[in-house]
């Protein structure tokens, strides 16, 4: 019996995440600390505008844990990321916490308005932007989400779909670190 392949079988990078997200795994190609906390990087400030046209910036949350989240209307991974981030924002605002969403859609508002308002979504969400994107990094994949702690600095970073038990344990383990003060 032969075989018309006549070696492995190499999936392109596209097709191994949609196999690792249907297959119900978690996938994040970074999902540990960016550093020491004296050794992190300070998040870059930056300023978009969001639906409303009021100016959001990310030096407005000093000394809070902020979750910053690249993500877009057609992101089969945000769309199941999202809720959690409505959920976090509700249940941790309080203690100091705040969710900014980063819609990365070519077509901007025109996607973002309708699915922010569908999706009853409750966190501030701008339009990003090369600029933007350059400044952490480069977005190559979405959801590209990030973890600031209290003071700036980049605590977690990660690169696709993960669990929302990871989040929450990120989330919880940087509320309760006290050793992180508004420094920025």
């Amino acid at each position: 019996m032969s075989s018309h392949l006549s070696g492995p079988v190499v999936l392109g990078r596209t097709a191994v995440l949609a196999v690792l997200v249907f297959s119900g795994l978690e996938f994040s190609c970074s999902s540990r600390p960016a550093g020491v906390k004296n050794d992190a990087k300070v998040a870059a400030n930056f300023s978009l505008k969001d639906a409303s046209g009021a100016d959001i910036k990310l030096a407005d949350d000093k000394g809070k844990v902020v979750l910053l989240n690249f993500w877009a209307t057609w992101c089969g991974p945000c769309k199941i990321e999202i809720p959690w981030f409505i959920e976090f924002n509700k249940t941790y605002k309080d203690r100091g916490f705040s969710v900014l969403g980063v819609s990365m859609d070519d077509d901007g508002w025109k996607s973002v308005k309708p699915y922010v308002t569908e999706k009853k979504v409750d966190y501030p969400v701008m339009i990003g932007n090369d600029e933007l994107s350059k400044l952490y990094g480069g977005i190559d994949s979405l959801p590209t989400t990030f973890l600031i702690d209290r003071s700036g600095k980049i605590a977690f970073v990660h690169m696709g779909l993960v669990g929302k038990d990871t989040y929450q344990k990120e989330i919880l383990s940087l509320l309760n670190d006290r050793s992180t003060v508004a420094m920025r």
